[in-house]
C-alpha cells in the first residue's frame, strides 16, 4: 500500500501519517527529509521526534529519497515520509533550479528532474506499507517571487505524480482526513 497524504500548514497531516503507520502493525521506519538548519527547523524536528513512538527507527535523507526508500521498503516494514515538502525544497535549492528561477531563466535542473523521476519510478516497486506526507500549497494567490512561483508550480507537479502513483490519497484538513483516492 502507497499513500499520499496532503494539506495544508499545519493541517495535521503529519499526526494522521502517524496514525496510519502505528496502526499498520509493522516495524515503522520515519524517513525525515528536513534539515536543522535553524532554530526553528530544529525546534519544529524535536516536536516530531517527541511524538514518535520510541520503538520506530529513523533515517534522515534531504535529497535521494528513492534510493533511501529502496534501502528501507520491505514486506514487513511501513516507511513514513515526512515530507516531500521540504524534499523539494532541498531539491530545487541543492541543485540549479532556485538560482535558475530567481535569474529568470528556464528550469534546467538534473538533480530536480532525475530525483523527482527516480521517485515516481520506484514507488510502485517498494514492498511494505509506503506513507508519503506532502503540503497542498496550490489554494492561495500565485506568489509574486520568482522563486516561490517555481516552488508553487513544482510541488503542484510532484503531488499528481505522486497521487497517480498511490493507491490511497487523504487531504487533512482542520485534522479531518477525507479520502481523495481509494
Amino acid at each position: 500500500m502507497k499513500q499520499l497524504i496532503i494539506g495544508g500548514a499545519r493541517s495535521g497531516k503529519s499526526l494522521h501519517a502517524e496514525t496510519l503507520a502505528r496502526a499498520s502493525g509493522l516495524a515503522v521506519t520515519y524517513l525525515a527529509t528536513a534539515e536543522a538548519r535553524d532554530g526553528e527547523m530544529q525546534r519544529r524536528i524535536a516536536h516530531h521526534r517527541e511524538r514518535r513512538p520510541a520503538d520506530w527507527g529513523c533515517a534522515e535523507e534531504p535529497l535521494h529519497l528513492a534510493a533511501k526508500l529502496r534501502d528501507l521498503a520491505a514486506p514487513d516494514t511501513c516507511v513514513l515520509v515526512d515530507c516531500l515538502t521540504l524534499w523539494l525544497s532541498n531539491l530545487l535549492f541543492a541543485g540549479r533550479a532556485a538560482a535558475q528561477a530567481e535569474a529568470g531563466e528556464a528550469i534546467a535542473c538534473p538533480l530536480l528532474a532525475g530525483e523527482t523521476a527516480a521517485l515516481i519510478e520506484a514507488l510502485p516497486q517498494l514492498p511494505g506499507c509506503i506513507v508519503l506526507v506532502s503540503n497542498e500549497v496550490g489554494w492561495g494567490i500565485v506568489p509574486m517571487h520568482p522563486v516561490s512561483r517555481l516552488f508553487a508550480d513544482e510541488q503542484g507537479r510532484l503531488n499528481q505524480r505522486v497521487a497517480a502513483a498511490c493507491d490511497r490519497v487523504t487531504l487533512v484538513a482542520a485534522g479531518l482526513p477525507l479520502t481523495l483516492k481509494g
